[in-house]
């Protein structure tokens, strides 16, 4: 059958996400040959998101094309498990019936690095990263209610705003430094005595209309844990009674041990942490 231009392909597939008419993308086709170009490119679009997502495969130099539920992938990679990776992700995309794996091994291939151009996934993990820092100041005691704003590039995250004190200053860079796939810190955060006196009546006031839940701590502290890039989250147990919190599992060394405990320690409303049943 007739192929579409790629870009028309992507506009259709962008706009079926989208939910709209993919007639708008698309004109002057027969409603079979729209419908059959629309899944081609909406099966495209999944597997190479896919492949921009992955950290093992979006550095490599990969090609999809789909007709009529078969794929055809070509490129290159380093690594054979990356090769039989590539062709799982396009298998397991519904629809699709068979692929055609041309991909090529190469120990010696590296893609060609334009650092003026990021990629999709590189832009997706910097908006997570920001966006697991900012939760992190938002739990933690320490920095709730700061005027922070946070940006990461390629994984070095610029904190920018007001802290009521050094302590909170110093806080705000230590949490951002063991979040997963932070690569640096450049704390620009100013001291204001100001912030200092509003989050002090604030806290005031919270401390009498406001209790915090024993299911929102264990979710926030549990939370804390899958963020952080130096404690293994899934395992280790979270409950929460009264605000004492009791950790248990296994950690790989005392000094995860203790950051998990000092994390658990700093979140909103935790009167206490016990962590007997945390060991290593």
């Amino acid at each position: 059958m007739n192929r579409l231009p790629k870009t028309l392909l992507l506009a259709a597939a962008v706009a079926l996400v989208l939910g709209t008419n993919p007639a708008l993308a698309i004109d002057k086709m027969s409603a079979k040959d729209q419908s059959g170009s629309v899944v081609n490119a909406r099966q495209e679009a999944q597997i190479w998101t896919t492949y921009a997502l992955s950290p093992y495969l979006r550095t490599n130099d990969i090609t999809v094309t789909v007709e009529d539920g078969k794929v055809t992938l070509k490129g290159n990679v380093e690594e054979d498990v990356h090769k039989d990776l590539a062709a799982a992700i396009a298998a397991g995309v519904d629809g699709i019936k068979d692929v055609d794996n041309q991909i090529k091994v190469d120990a010696d291939y590296k893609k060609p690095y334009d650092s003026s151009k990021r990629g999709y996934g590189d832009m997706v993990d910097d908006a997570t990263i920001t966006a697991a820092v900012k939760s992190k100041l938002l739990w933690s005691k320490h920095t709730e209610g700061m005027d922070t704003k946070v940006v990461t590039h390629n994984g070095k995250v610029t904190l920018n705003g007001n802290v009521a004190t050094q302590q909170a200053k110093q806080q705000a860079e230590k949490l951002a430094k063991n979040t997963d796939g932070v690569r640096s810190v450049d704390n620009r955060l100013q001291i204001n005595d100001k912030i200092a006196f509003v989050n002090g009546d604030r806290e005031q006031g919270a401390s009498k209309s406001n209790v915090i839940s024993d299911s929102w701590i264990t979710a926030k502290v549990k939370s804390m844990f899958l963020y952080s890039s130096n404690v293994a989250g899934t395992d280790i147990s979270v409950n929460t009674s009264k605000g004492i919190v009791t950790l248990a599992g296994k950690v790989d060394s005392g000094a995860e041990q203790a950051l998990a405990i000092e994390l658990a320690q700093n979140i909103r409303g935790v009167k206490s942490v016990s962590s007997k049943q945390l060991i290593f």
